[in-house]
């Protein structure tokens, strides 16, 4: 690989991680190719998900997917020794377009990339009960500065009066969703029973909901809990945010998310994503004037310690990856 463009085999090492990446019910809305030695993600608008995507909304939720697939992309060319310099949105006449990357000046993979690297493949969202051990100071204090990194912002829940109200307002904000028949039927087609490459397998959900749960679950599986397997009373709960609400921002926020993800799954933590405040405009403008800050939420993290979670299929690299394009 040479600073004059990247390779089809550096393409092919980059998308096997950036495959890895979260996105809502596990659409996985992307694609990949080479144009002039640029690598270009785009979304795909084959596996559109229209009512996560709702009102003012947009693409919120392939965005933020995308944005997550451009960093585990730049952390796997690092490793290879070019990293990459990202241009976000970089045609105005084809805004599928969300990211292009080109070949930086070589350097070796910082211990930081290196890490996180490591920990793409470990990383899966815990639908399951966490134990009660709470995180500690440092390990909050890195996922803060991992956002702040990225440009983005991660504000943590601290206390049972925040903690209790949040859990209100992200529970009636299911509510507001869970009335849509559309929202159960978009939720029932992404759910897998059997081998599938993407969707959520019915066994990755999570129990079934019951009236103490201080914070909504998708209605993925069916599977009722073990005896005394109530999730936790005071979870970690941290908003992931943006400083606006534009295409790039929500890109910029895929980049955030996944660096804050595989940041806790390096530091040997559990994870699980809770959009409804995000899907509910109300909702979402209230968390916002209750943080009191400026921008634009965009996700909100459950975070702690928890057994291993079930890992979901994904395409393979080749199947989300088109064939070279040269201009002129």
């Amino acid at each position: 690989m040479t600073t004059t463009g990247y390779t089809p085999e550096a393409l092919a090492v980059a998308v096997a991680a950036a495959i890895r990446a979260p996105s809502m019910h596990n659409s996985q809305p992307w694609r990949f190719r080479l144009r002039d030695g640029g690598i270009e993600v785009r979304v795909d608008r084959r596996r559109p998900l229209p009512v996560a995507g709702h009102g003012d909304l947009g693409d919120w939720a392939a965005h933020l997917a995308c944005g997550a697939a451009v960093f585990n992309l730049r952390l796997a060319l690092a490793a290879e020794g070019t990293p990459p310099r990202v241009r976000l949105c970089p045609y105005p006449d084809d805004p599928d377009v969300v990211a292009r990357l080109e070949p930086d000046r070589p350097r070796p993979a910082t211990p930081v990339e290196r890490d996180l690297l490591a920990a793409v493949p470990r990383r899966h969202s815990s639908r399951l009960p966490f134990f009660p051990d709470p995180v500690p100071g440092e390990i909050r204090w890195r996922l803060v500065q991992a956002a702040r990194a990225e440009g983005g912002w991660l504000e943590l829940v601290v206390g049972t009066a925040a903690v209790t109200a949040f859990g209100e307002l992200a529970r009636g904000a299911s509510r507001v969703l869970e009335r849509d028949p559309d929202y159960r039927a978009e939720i029932a087609a992404w759910t897998r029973h059997g081998p599938a490459p993407d969707g959520v397998p019915a066994r990755a959900g999570g129990p079934v909901a019951e009236p103490q749960d201080l914070l909504p679950q998708r209605p993925f599986g069916d599977r009722t809990r073990a005896p005394g397997r109530d999730f936790e009373p005071e979870p970690l709960v941290a908003v992931l945010g943006a400083a606006g609400d534009t295409a790039v921002d929500r890109i910029t926020a895929g980049q955030v998310l996944a660096r804050v993800l595989l940041t806790a799954t390096d530091a040997g933590l559990a994870t699980s994503m809770l959009s409804q405040p995000i899907e509910v405009a109300a909702a979402r403008e209230r968390l916002r004037t209750a943080l009191r800050r400026f921008g634009s939420p965009q996700m909100v993290l459950r975070v702690g310690y928890g057994q291993p979670a079930w890992p979901t299929p994904r395409r393979t690299a080749a199947e989300v990856t088109d064939a070279p394009v040269h201009s002129g």
